[in-house]
């Protein structure tokens, strides 16, 4: 497993909520939780926006609502950024048009990644048509700090690392509420076929 996959996934096991005695079908909900004795609130995504390949604007009432994956991708990338992308598009095959579901692929590289570069991406990958993969540029802070703050994985310039960004290789899965419900090694098969069974737990 990616060695920032795995750091995340311990940071964000120190957050999880295990400790709701939630059924063993149900998945969990990741980040802080403020518990009171009328109420439970939850960490969310919270708000964001970005213009995606079409230079349609990508915010978060876009996706409320909706069962969606994040990541974060730069066209550039040489490593991991590869594996990552078939792992996406054996997800996009299966939940593509399914209207409660959407991908959202945040480039880190924003300077390079322009909406003319992202649409080329999208058209390689074949995608280019598609209402339910969004691929969005915008500020270099903004995106990192989105990353960072709100997923809790890893996103920021690193000129020992591949195409000088270093990145998390992971598929976060959110729920409708904005709420982070799993996390995944987006370059591992397995993993992404248990984030597919977890889609499904959330859509159904």
């Amino acid at each position: 497993m990616n060695k920032s996959v795995l750091l995340m996934l311990l940071v964000l096991g120190a957050f999880a909520c295990s400790e709701q005695k939630q059924p063993k079908d149900e998945l969990p909900v990741y980040g802080e939780t403020i518990t009171t004795e009328t109420d439970t609130t939850y960490h969310t995504i919270g708000n964001f926006a970005f213009y995606n390949q079409d230079s349609v604007l990508i915010t978060d009432e876009t996706v409320a609502g909706k069962v969606y994956v994040a990541d974060f991708i730069f066209t550039t990338c040489p490593s991991i950024c590869i594996p990552m992308a078939k792992e996406m598009l054996r997800v996009y095959d299966k939940y593509g048009n399914n209207s409660d579901f959407m991908i959202l692929s945040h480039s880190i590289d924003p300077d390079y990644d322009t909406v003319p570069v992202l649409k080329e991406y999208a058209s390689r990958l074949g995608v280019a048509d598609s209402s339910n993969w969004h691929f969005l540029t915008g500020g270099e802070t903004d995106v990192f700090t989105l990353g960072e703050k709100r997923y809790f994985v890893t996103a920021q310039k690193n000129e020992k690392a591949p195409g000088g960004v270093l990145h998390s290789g992971a598929f976060i899965l959110i729920d409708g509420r904005g709420r982070i419900r799993g996390v995944y090694d987006g370059t591992d098969p397995a993993e992404v076929d248990k984030l597919m069974l977890d889609i499904d737990k959330l859509l159904n």
